[in-house]
């Protein structure tokens, strides 16, 4: 009887690791460039979906004003409610003279509790960077939302009062969508990180933000749609 709970307990591990195996090989089929533009592609219908509801979307005004938006896709939640949150996601800023939106710098963001219900698997987070000052903090090396840029939950759909006092002092207003709804929500403690593997993986060398968010590095085609999607939700002036 023992010896046939034991084969028993054998075959359920090996077929534990041969799934492990088979998931592995799957999710190591795509390359470190493909993975990295995919989160792109993913970033860019985040914002369609959200901009496309005006009624509950970010303000258009505001949407206009800032200066970067960074859209992280899908942050996951590492524990119940203890905080623990991790996500990588997408940086892209408004050129200069009329030159559109420049090409996607990798972000991530990590720590802080941000209202990630329980049960849920996952939250998109968008960040509006207001001025010129919050996106000098974004292209240092790391930062922390709330200590080192000033940072508030923004206001939602056409009829949202933008210029509240604490978003006319605020650097970053935040949202996340998460079960369908999107909101604003507080992200302070979180910190957000420069991710430079993916920015070689999608420019094909090594690059910094600052050179990708200037303009000085041509985005490739493969990441058009985000620069697209922002074109068509919030055009540069002189394009």
């Amino acid at each position: 009887m023992q010896n046939g709970m034991e084969k028993c307990e054998m075959k359920w591990k090996l077929a534990g690791v041969t799934l492990m195996a088979v998931f592995g090989m799957a999710a190591g089929s795509l390359s470190a460039a493909e993975k990295a533009v995919e989160r792109v592609n993913t970033a860019a219908k985040v914002l369609e979906e959200v901009m496309g509801t005006p009624e509950h979307a970010i303000p258009s005004d505001l949407f206009n004003k800032c200066q970067c938006v960074a859209v992280i896709p899908g942050v996951k939640k590492a524990g119940l409610g203890l905080g623990g949150q991790y996500g990588k996601g997408v940086l892209s800023c408004r050129g200069k003279e009329g030159n559109g939106w420049s090409g996607p710098s990798t972000v991530r963001i990590e720590g802080g509790s941000f209202g990630l219900q329980i049960g849920g698997s996952s939250t998109d987070v968008i960040l509006l960077i207001l001025n010129e000052r919050g996106m000098e903090k974004l292209l240092q090396s790391k930062f922390t939302l709330g200590a080192d840029a000033a940072a508030a939950a923004g206001p939602v759909g056409r009829s949202a009062k933008a210029e509240t006092d604490v978003q006319m002092h605020a650097e970053i207003l935040s949202y996340s969508r998460s079960r369908g709804a999107f909101a604003g929500i507080s992200l302070e403690g979180s910190t957000l990180r420069q991710d430079a593997d993916d920015n070689k993986a999608i420019y094909g060398e090594e690059v910094t933000p600052r050179q990708i968010i200037s303009g000085a590095v041509a985005p490739p085609a493969s990441v058009k749609m985000l620069i697209d999607t922002l074109n068509k939700y919030s055009p540069v002036k002189g394009k």
